[in-house]
């Protein structure tokens, strides 16, 4: 599939800068493309890009990702040596255990299971630095531990979730306001799921907006296989938000970016991505030079139609 596939309707802005967008549920999604954003890089330029498209009441929703590559919250697995402690949560409790039988019980995401069940050698390195930064309770998630993203990194770095998304939100907001004077709503997701039973509202994840209950490590992913998936989880918003509306903005964003030829939801995702474009590689690892070969989208406005 290429862009062109996605059946992208356009339109102008109100001098004139003409603009491509896809509806979903209601909403025009128009998206910010950009390059690789690199380690500690500012990401004014794409804020830039944005005001010249935004309007009054739009959303801004940004994966997490950008922020935290942004951000400069890279940390090298490399320097990492697996432990005994390690070793047993990527091979018998991840690759076996969830893999084989709790996965399969519960009915988690075939996709999944067939990832657990061909976890590499490497992830012994990774559940080592999900143990000395976060503990047990996110190192005994199979999956997706604590947020920590190895698909959009280059070789053997992974991203941690952003700092104070919230505040990073709110920031962003007053730069628009300041340049556009225009009132737009800026959300950070992640695509980790928040669950919902009864009333209440939960993700596994370290942090989220006001109104999900989080850093359920294991214990809510495990409860979230028997409750409802409701979606992407907002991590930090600009304003005071329900967790209704910020879970719905966030899900017609994920929609939109499930649609993406390039889209990497997984390292498994970013190397197939990168490969079928005949980007080269170092070895097995991603290089920033094969991360800046394709065209990212680390953002989208989202219009109510």
């Amino acid at each position: 599939m290429n862009s062109k596939d996605l059946n992208y309707k356009t339109d102008k802005t109100s001098d004139g800068k003409e603009y491509k967008y896809r509806e979903i549920k209601g909403y025009k999604v128009i998206p910010i493309e950009t390059h690789y954003i690199k380690p500690n890089e500012s990401i004014d330029f794409m804020i830039d890009d944005v005001c010249k498209l935004s309007e009054e009441g739009d959303y801004l929703v940004i994966a997490e990702t950008p922020i935290s590559v942004s951000q400069g919250r890279l940390v090298d697995e490399a320097d990492y040596t697996p432990s005994l402690k390690a070793s047993f949560l990527a091979t018998v409790w991840s690759k076996y255990l969830w893999g084989y039988c709790f996965g399969p019980l519960l009915g988690i995401k075939e996709r999944t299971i067939k990832n657990l069940r061909k976890l590499p050698e490497e992830t012994k390195r990774h559940k080592e630095v999900i143990l000395d930064l976060y503990g047990w309770k996110h190192a005994l998630k199979p999956a997706s531990e604590a947020g920590v993203d190895l698909s959009n990194a280059p070789g053997t770095f992974v991203s941690l979730l952003p700092e104070n998304p919230g505040k990073v939100a709110k920031e962003i907001h007053e730069s628009i306001l300041d340049k556009v004077k225009q009132d737009v709503t800026v959300l950070i997701i992640d695509t980790d799921a928040t669950y919902k039973r009864g009333n209440k509202y939960f993700t596994g994840l370290p942090i989220a907006i006001d109104g999900i209950e989080a850093d359920k490590g294991v214990f809510g992913y495990t409860m979230g296989q028997l409750c409802e998936n409701v979606g992407s989880t907002p991590l930090g918003c600009s304003r005071d938000i329900s967790v209704a509306e910020g879970i719905k903005i966030a899900n017609v964003a994920e929609d939109y970016q499930r649609e993406l030829p390039t889209a990497m939801a997984t390292i498994h995702s970013a190397k197939d991505v990168l490969k079928s474009d005949k980007v080269e590689e170092e070895g097995n690892e991603i290089s920033v030079e094969s991360l800046d070969s394709i065209i990212h989208t680390p953002a989208v406005l989202i219009r109510k139609i």
